[in-house]
């Protein structure tokens, strides 16, 4: 894999094997985000462990118009031989563990080559798919406290996440494409969810796109390939992992999450991370 401003990633940890290798890298922004990457070999699987810069966002310049830029998830893959540029509105740090993937498992998955389409490229950059997150977490464990037998273990895991990202791809293929929500529509919903002062139910973001309550849940699942309401879930965690890099207590941060109490909070956060609040928190303040 290729990046430019290199000097600005640091590599904190790493494990190989034949068919994956796994690092735990810091990066530091000094300046928004303006990168390009690109791989002639292996697929790039990229899980960020804190907070990404505000409003990260990608194009594939060699495939789409060089003024169309999508936005970044916690999860995303560059493909092999894809170019792509992530930009960003705001500067500061981030770590991520990033998976490389080698080619060939996938390849023998498919019977023909597997083509990258519009809407594969567009749902590789935000991968909410719960198997492939979780294989990504055990990985960064893995990766920051090596054990017995490591090599094999992440052998094996990549060998599952080929499996999985194959599943992935074969479901994110043209025949979803029809029903799907118009861009305007999932702008609307990514802005409001942007809002922290509430979380919002689906009868509004419903009357905000103008549809009825079934008619988003089945726009919005043709058009990412998941639920809205992990894609809510999920949101509200990515806020969390924002406030708390700041002063604020974890019971304001669950109230104002719209938690029911602070120990539901504390649940949602560990099943989704791995780590509780206050474990996130601590990381971060060791990071800096």
């Amino acid at each position: 894999m290729r990046l430019q401003n290199t000097e600005l990633m640091h590599v904190e940890a790493e494990l190989r094997a034949p068919v994956a290798s796994a690092q735990l890298v810091r990066f530091h922004f000094d300046k928004p985000i303006n990168t390009l990457m690109h791989d002639d070999g292996n697929y790039r699987l990229d899980l960020c462990l804190t907070p990404r810069p505000q409003n990260a966002r990608a194009c594939y310049p060699n495939r789409w118009n060089p003024s169309r830029y999508e936005r970044i998830g916690n999860l995303f893959v560059v493909p092999p031989g894809e170019a792509m540029i992530a930009r960003s509105d705001d500067c500061g740090e981030q770590s991520s563990l990033v998976c490389q993937l080698a080619p060939e498992p996938m390849r023998k998955l498919f019977d023909t080559k597997l083509e990258w389409t519009d809407k594969r490229l567009l749902a590789g950059l935000d991968i909410r798919n719960a198997n492939i997150q979780g294989l990504l977490l055990r990985l960064a464990q893995e990766t920051k406290h090596p054990g017995f037998a490591s090599e094999m273990l992440v052998e094996l895991i990549g060998a599952q996440l080929a499996i999985e990202l194959s599943r992935y791809c074969s479901d994110s293929g043209e025949s979803n494409v029809a029903g799907g929500l118009s861009s305007w529509r999932l702008r609307i919903i990514d802005e409001r969810l942007r809002e922290i002062d509430s979380v919002p139910t689906l009868t509004e973001l419903a009357e905000l796109c103008r549809l009825s309550v079934r008619q988003l849940t089945r726009g919005f699942r043709a058009s990412r390939g998941y639920s809205i309401g992990d894609y809510v879930a999920e949101s509200r965690i990515e806020q969390a992992k924002r406030l708390l890099a700041t002063e604020q207590s974890v019971k304001a941060i669950a109230y104002t999450l719209g938690f029911s109490s602070p120990s539901s909070f504390c649940y949602a956060f560990r099943r989704a991370t791995g780590e509780t609040p206050g474990q996130f928190r601590q990381s971060l303040l060791k990071a800096h």
